[in-house]
């Protein structure tokens, strides 16, 4: 009787030492659950294209496609012959297959009619794509006994590559209507792994089926092992369907129980409730306040102004359009907060943006701001900024300040949690742009406060709502859609350098014009240069060998001998000491430069109502959100914004297609659903780990909003009744394995 496989058994034991050799080098994979849950990329079938003509040059692929013809012809060269095979996907797309050297068993083998799978890397030759020498494997009709034999004169390599000698096998894996590919390596082609994996389902034991069988009945829900099976080798699409909705529903199902359980576990956390005052400073600022707040500010307001009254802390994400006036809102909150005499910490990503917004909130509070001064209104507070930057005695009076609880308000970067500062009643902390916190992070908020603060999150990055419900479940969502008056419109376009270079040149004279208009500008460049990367750099040159990207140190001097000569031009990039920047923006704040040639360092908060245009250099360097978030640095103020996205990109390539789609639209939470579209989903729920392996493979948060919003229904639910899913072991256990500790972290910094 054959021995029964289970998740935990390894590989050598089911399919050689060799082969299980191959799948753990190349591919990660150690044991028999490992393979299962390497579920297959995509699914082809005979008749149905590949679409040969959407390959990208490099792409390493696994085509489905039919031998056409073949053809031999002298190597000029070298000796010996080159093969030549055209194949097609079955909608005109063609491919050429070349092997060189004498290989008539391969002409043999390789005839008009037969299909098969090809895998190797695109290249092109006089406008053809083609494979060089590419691993087959053929589907069905094999050649005759005596052309079999005919092939002994192939070599050795030869025969360890061709899937027709010893992998006879797997022809089997391919003999159903639908034909799984898997992700695969140049070592372990898909045949490789679809073998493998029909050996170890011939003996495998699936495990005990987590999911509670009233959430399978309620949702109709396939059997764990029906989906395992059926998403290997599907006998239908139906089939197919149903085992991939299945562990979709794993998938979501685990993120969300983690996320609710989270935020059970906060809400039965103490906080110090802060209500409003009726006649506090927040009424002060309120009637002193020179326009009225927009109808979604005042909403948010009212729903955070309820959560930091509860004995429980808030944990909330703010997400609004770029200008949408969410530093305002948290100004509210955090004098809500001062009125209940506690203190609210505001931290920043860079040094810029908390001196941005400590001038800025000075401006806003005015004599409610400078307390105890001559010119300080005596029912208002302090306002502190704590930098690493700050000189000795600088920085040991703000910390005077901060310590007795004399500055209501304190503004920082994230040295603000760390770096010997005390608070004397710390009862809000905000983060600003998307920061997220850690389980580490939030340990030294606690160790603050005596009890734990309320955390109000504040992104102008637009998360669409799968993204809101997935990385940030464990937080309340407040949006502001609505922009303040007298905010104006920005419109961009895009400028093809390489294919009509006067169109830069007649970006730059507009540049020109609207300085002498009297409006100031920005030219964003993707790197520092002149010395080590930062933080903030790129790699110098990418893969495709591409020249290196534009670099600020580079481009400044450039624009001030030639097309802005005389123009008043100043630099601004992570890599300058904090003092030089805060004198930077400072100057350009007050006009004192015309053009601002920087990195994304200005991307967030730079507030300068007087710059009208931006011209962003190798735009096609930037990400989506990127690049609406540096758009919106213009168009503040009454004067129309123009931004001008400059890339050598040609028409039609994907890298200018979203470069055309963001010029067109200036819809963030559009935007946002197209980063999404371009992004690996692993990229934004945090995939990428070290360490343990996790098995978040099917679930798209653009396709699968529907099963998300279910699956976090059904999550409430059970953790309502068993919080701790002490009732369902096999779920708690299923949890662990697909929200290990580093994605439990990742998910943790809501």
């Amino acid at each position: 009787m054959t021995e029964q496989s289970s998740v935990e058994t390894p590989l050598k034991k089911l399919v050689g030492e060799k082969t299980a050799k191959a799948l753990a080098s190349h591919l990660d994979l150690h044991t028999a659950g490992d393979l299962i849950y390497h579920f297959p990329r995509r699914y082809d079938e005979r008749g149905e294209h590949t679409d040969i003509r959407s390959l990208a040059v490099g792409e390493e692929v696994t085509v489905l496609g039919q031998v056409r013809r073949t053809a031999v012809r002298p190597m000029r060269q070298r000796r010996g012959n080159l093969l030549e095979v055209t194949v097609e996907d079955g909608s005109g797309g063609q491919l050429t297959l070349t092997f060189f050297g004498n290989q008539a068993w391969r002409e043999r083998e390789l005839r008009p009619g037969r299909w098969g799978l090809f895998a190797g890397k695109v290249t092109e030759f006089r406008g053809k794509r083609q494979l060089n020498g590419p691993d087959y494997v053929l589907l069905g009709d094999g050649p005759a006994d005596g052309e079999a034999a005919a092939s002994d004169d192939r070599s050795e390599h030869a025969r360890s590559r061709d899937a027709g000698s010893d992998w006879s096998p797997e022809i089997e894996e391919f003999a159903g209507a639908l034909i799984p590919v898997y992700p695969a390596a140049a070592a372990v082609p898909t045949w490789v792994i679809a073998r493998c994996v029909r050996v170890v389902l011939d003996t495998f034991t699936p495990p005990e089926d987590p999911l509670p069988a009233t959430v399978r009945a309620t949702r109709n829900l396939v059997g764990l092992g029906t989906a395992l099976r059926e998403i290997h080798r599907p006998s239908t699409k139906e089939d197919l369907y149903r085992a991939r909705r299945r562990l979709k529903w794993d998938e979501a199902f685990a993120v969300q129980i983690t996320l609710v359980q989270r935020k059970h576990r906060a809400a039965a956390w103490p906080a110090r409730p802060r209500p409003p005052r009726d006649a506090g400073l927040l009424a002060a600022f309120d009637a002193k306040l020179p326009y009225e707040l927009t109808a979604g500010q005042v909403t948010v307001g009212t729903e955070i102004a309820a959560d930091l009254a509860t004995a429980h802390p808030m944990h909330r994400l703010l997400q609004g359009e770029v200008g949408s006036g969410k530093t305002l809102v948290a100004l509210r909150a955090m004098l809500q907060v001062v009125d209940a005499g506690g203190q609210a910490a505001l931290l920043a990503p860079t040094e810029v943006l908390a001196a941005q917004h400590y001038r800025g909130i000075l401006d806003l509070l005015g004599p409610l701001g400078r307390a105890g001064e001559l010119d300080g209104d005596p029912d208002g507070t302090r306002v502190a900024l704590v930098t690493g930057s700050l000189g000795a005695a600088a920085r040991r009076h703000a910390l005077e300040e901060v310590a007795s609880g004399n500055a209501g308000i304190v503004l920082g970067t994230h040295a603000l949690l760390y770096e010997g500062v005390d608070f004397a009643d710390l009862g809000l902390v905000v983060v600003d742009e998307q920061h997220r916190f850690g389980v580490e992070q939030r340990d030294a908020l606690r160790a603050k406060a005596e009890q734990p603060p309320h955390v109000l999150v504040m992104t102008a990055t637009p998360i669409p709502r799968t993204v809101a419900m997935t990385v940030y479940g464990d937080l309340e969502t407040s949006t502001l859609a609505q922009l303040p008056s007298g905010r104006s419109p920005i419109a961009s376009h895009v400028v093809p350098a390489a294919e009509k270079p006067a169109y830069l040149d007649r970006a730059w004279r507009r540049l020109r014009e609207e300085v002498a208009a009297g409006h100031q500008a920005y030219v964003v460049c993707p790197r520092i240069g002149s010395g080590p990367e930062s933080e903030e750099e790129p790699p110098s040159a990418d893969d495709s060998g591409r020249r290196p990207p534009l670099a600020v140190a580079e481009v400044a001097p450039l624009l001030a001998e030639g097309p802005l000569h005389g123009l008043r031009i100043g630099m601004l990039h992570g890599r300058l000491p904090a003092d030089e920047k805060d004198a930077v923006m400072r100057s350009f704040a007050a006009g004192d430069i015309d053009v601002l040639v920087a990195t994304t360092v200005v991307e967030v908060g730079v507030n300068v109502p007087n710059a009208t245009v931006m011209i962003v250099l190798d735009a096609d360097r930037f990400g989506v959100s990127q690049l609406h978030q540096l758009r919106g640095r213009v168009g503040r103020g009454s004067a129309p914004g123009l931004c001008l996205l400059v890339s050598e990109t040609l028409e039609g390539s994907p890298a200018r297609e979203r470069l055309d789609a963001v010029a067109s639209t200036t819809d963030g939470f559009r935007l946002a659903e197209l980063d999404l579209e371009q992004r690996r989903e692993g990229d934004v729920l945090g995939a990428t780990q070290s360490g343990r392996r996790s098995h978040l493979r099917l679930l798209s948060l653009l396709k699968d909003t529907d099963l998300i919003r279910d699956a976090r229904a059904e999550a409430i639910a059970l953790v309502e009744e068993d919080p701790e899913l002490e009732r369902h072991p096999a779920l708690a256990a299923s949890v662990a394995v697909l929200v290990d500790e580093e994605r439990a972290g990742y998910l943790e910094k809501g």
